[in-house]
């Protein structure tokens, strides 16, 4: 039984000779194993280099800014505990020193990360971590995006963050893992492309040069064909999109989630999260019924360690400018005949200041206060809300940025609002939207 191998004379369901259970185990009544399995020591394989201290091994080989060092590296502790390295309990928050570090200094720690992790994980260590690990080390900022409900706007919100973020200049990614509602080719106008690989792996679907896409949707041959997969392959598809996507350096990677807690944002959690995940932005409408998905939402993430940079709420009310509403007068036959026309020129003409007017309306209830008191009751931060905008939604539908198109008045505004302040309250180090 070397190298904590399952003899071949085991029980059905042995649970391997260096498991705690071994020999214990119901299950491993009446194998000829059981004595030597119970009273063998437990540990890691022998073939394996003696345990060493992680700290220790870093504060002699790094002497300066060791500390930092150490810090960084226990972000990579699901990847680097197999047996060989061991880290000490009670390091600080690697996402804490991630947010308050220079721009310079966490390209240094990242690079230096990357050898580490080469160094010490690739014995016996699992290697889709590794691979991961190496891909994101060339990410500076990884964002969720998750709501509890569909149909709340969490895609153009991610759709339109990235426009935001690659209209500044940054490098921006864009990863969609709704694999059942893949929606992102079409609100960033890229239906009907295809993915290409290359000897550094899949090359993502370009917007701009600064904006790429990844989706499933560019995977499929018809648009209208249904995903119908189990939670194994769809983890199995998003292991394969963070180990096997070539991003190269990005600022900021905005990652689309479906709307929920499933496999899948376990999954994206458990894969990202030993590379630093800045944290998540939730997208949620006014009415209480979604709001209650909402507070799911947030214990999920407080649950996993996953930081809440903060909470949208989407679809705030109607507003749109007076003269893009229809007017319709209800007939004595119960039809509508159009009266737009007529109510924009008597405007005109008896009142012309109120042409310019926006009118606004109430859609979704919200005398439970919404998404503004429930962050007040949770604790976590309220980012602003965000207009339901007719142009907005046709924006999203062709697959273009609010941000260029002077119809959306109403919404860019509110957006541009909320990713300022969730650039100066989680990067001030980087330049304001303003600039």
């Amino acid at each position: 039984m070397e190298n904590g191998e399952i003899p071949e004379n085991a029980n059905e369901h042995c649970p391997g000779p260096n498991s705690e259970l071994a020999g214990k185990s119901d299950d491993c009544k009446g194998c000829p194993n059981q004595e030597v399995c119970a009273t063998a020591p437990k540990g890691p394989d022998p073939v394996r280099r003696p345990p060493k201290h992680f700290e220790d091994f870093v504060a002699g080989h790094f002497r300066n800014r060791a500390r930092d060092i150490i810090v960084a590296c226990q972000a990579y502790k699901e990847g680097a505990m197999v047996g060989s390295v061991v880290i000490k309990d009670g390091v600080p928050d690697a996402n804490k020193i991630e947010r308050g570090s220079s721009e310079g200094f966490k390209g240094t720690m990242r690079k230096m990360i990357s050898l580490l992790v080469k160094e010490f994980v690739k014995n016996g260590s699992t290697d889709y971590l590794v691979a991961i690990a190496e891909r994101m080390a060339t990410v500076k900022h990884k964002i969720l995006v998750l709501s509890g409900k569909g149909g709340v706007g969490k895609s153009t919100f991610s759709a339109q963050l990235s426009f935001a973020l690659a209209a500044k200049d940054f490098q921006v990614g864009l990863l969609d893992i709704d694999i059942c509602g893949p929606s992102i080719p079409k609100m960033l106008g890229l239906e009907g492309q295809d993915i290409h690989q290359s000897n550094l792996g899949w090359s993502p679907v370009y917007v701009e040069s600064n904006l790429g896409v990844m989706s499933i949707g560019f995977m499929l041959p018809n648009p209208d064909e249904a995903v119908i997969w189990r939670g194994p392959r769809k983890n199995g598809i998003i292991k394969q999109f963070l180990k096997d996507v070539y991003w190269g350096e990005l600022d900021f990677l905005v990652v689309d989630a479906p709307p929920g807690t499933s496999d899948e944002h376990i999954s994206i959690v458990q894969f990202l999260q030993a590379t630093g995940i800045d944290g998540a932005i939730i997208v949620t409408t006014p009415q209480q019924v979604s709001l209650i998905d909402v507070r799911k939402e947030v214990n999920f993430c407080k649950k996993v360690g996953v930081p809440i940079l903060g909470v949208v709420e989407n679809m705030s009310g109607l507003c749109q400018p007076l003269t893009d509403f229809r007017f319709l007068k209800l007939t004595e036959t119960g039809e509508h005949t159009d009266v737009t026309e007529k109510v924009i020129q008597y405007l005109r003409e008896k009142a012309p200041e109120m042409v310019d007017l926006i009118a606004a309306s109430e859609v979704f209830d919200s005398s439970g206060g919404g998404a503004a008191k429930m962050c007040a009751e949770m604790g976590v931060p309220f980012l602003g809300k965000v207009p339901l905008d007719p142009q907005l939604c046709k924006a999203a539908e062709e697959g273009k940025s609010c941000f260029t198109d002077q119809k959306c008045s109403v919404s860019a505004p509110a957006l541009k609002n909320i990713i300022e302040k969730l650039i100066t309250n989680h990067w001030p180090d980087v330049m304001s939207m303003e600039q």
